[in-house]
């Protein structure tokens, strides 16, 4: 890896995505929890996947196969394929596909939880004489400067620096990244995430590193996680996408948080325990100031899914 500082883009991509890249070693679930690993979530794409009639789900940054391994159960039929630069699992069974690239051409649905905010992309600084420069990093200490001007109509238009010292992580990788996705699709295509829209900006950006599940130095050196919060109401404007918090478009989809009622407790009392896992899972997943609170980017060409509503 190059010991001289590098544009954060350049050097977050191979941190995660380069040769031994964090990405290539390790498996999220090793390292932190997201939706994928509640069992309520896989309900709740599967009766996307039926509502929207797909005949395949396929799920960008797929991890260690979580999502895919239990949807199989929820849909006889379809067809399930992983897209991820890791070695295919050695558990997931022989009949879900697993590939490195998006194929040209989804029939169905596209699921991408927690995959956006791992698209790198510039990031840059009001410096004192107000001129937004690209800041760089050291790849090998996480030591940053202020590099060339960096001139973005995306910029402009999205995420305006007006304070000296002030970030921002450029979403036009994002936005790309995602219609690209998008056009692939015949069907649905959904992007879940941690993000912000105009007026709700994190002032000094949001990048920051996760590994063995707690927070750490941010350093793109291979170690640890890169993320950086998506500008979800760009990603939405560049593929005409509907936005809806997670709690919401779990609700559409049948997910009720909703305790059983006490007096199965006495009549039923194993029935009772199971409503009450479910209640705790569908609790956690539509949670404010946790995963309730992600984006659901949803574009649907054919436009007739439940979470139209």
């Amino acid at each position: 890896m190059s010991n001289r500082p590098l544009p954060w883009r350049l050097a977050w991509q191979q941190a995660l995505y380069g040769p031994d890249g964090f990405f290539r070693r390790s498996r999220p679930a090793d390292h932190f929890r997201t939706s994928v690993h509640v069992g309520m979530f896989a309900e709740a794409v599967a009766e996307l996947a039926r509502s929207t009639s797909a005949a395949s789900v396929v799920d960008m940054g797929a991890g260690g196969g979580e999502l895919l391994a239990a949807l199989r159960d929820h849909l006889p039929g379809v067809h399930l394929a992983g897209v991820e630069l890791a070695p295919r699992p050695a558990e997931l069974p022989e009949d879900i596909d697993w590939m490195p690239v998006l194929p040209e051409r989804v029939d169905g649905l596209l699921i991408a939880n927690e995959w956006l905010d791992n698209v790198p992309c510039d990031v840059v600084e009001l410096d004192p004489a107000g001129v937004v420069r690209e800041v760089l990093v050291d790849a090998a200490t996480g030591e940053e400067t202020l590099g060339p001007e960096h001139r973005s109509p995306w910029l402009d238009q999205w995420w305006p620096l007006t304070e000296p010292g002030q970030r921002a992580e450029v979403g036009t990788t994002r936005d790309l990244a995602w219609a690209d996705a998008v056009r692939r699709v015949d069907g649905t295509a959904v992007a879940i995430d941690y993000g912000h829209r105009a007026g709700d900006r994190p002032p000094f950006g949001s990048l920051r590193s996760y590994r063995d599940g707690r927070k750490v130095e941010v350093r793109p050196d291979g170690s640890c996680d890169v993320t950086a919060d998506v500008a979800v109401d760009a990603v939405a404007d560049a593929t005409g996408g509907t936005l809806l918090r997670q709690r919401d478009a779990l609700a559409r989809l049948g997910i009720d948080g909703s305790r059983p009622p006490i007096g199965l407790a006495h009549t039923d009392p194993a029935a009772y325990l199971r409503a009450l896992g479910r209640a705790g899972e569908a609790g956690e997943l539509g949670a404010r100031g946790g995963l309730g609170d992600f984006w659901w980017i949803v574009s649907d060409s054919r436009g007739h899914g439940r979470l139209d509503a």
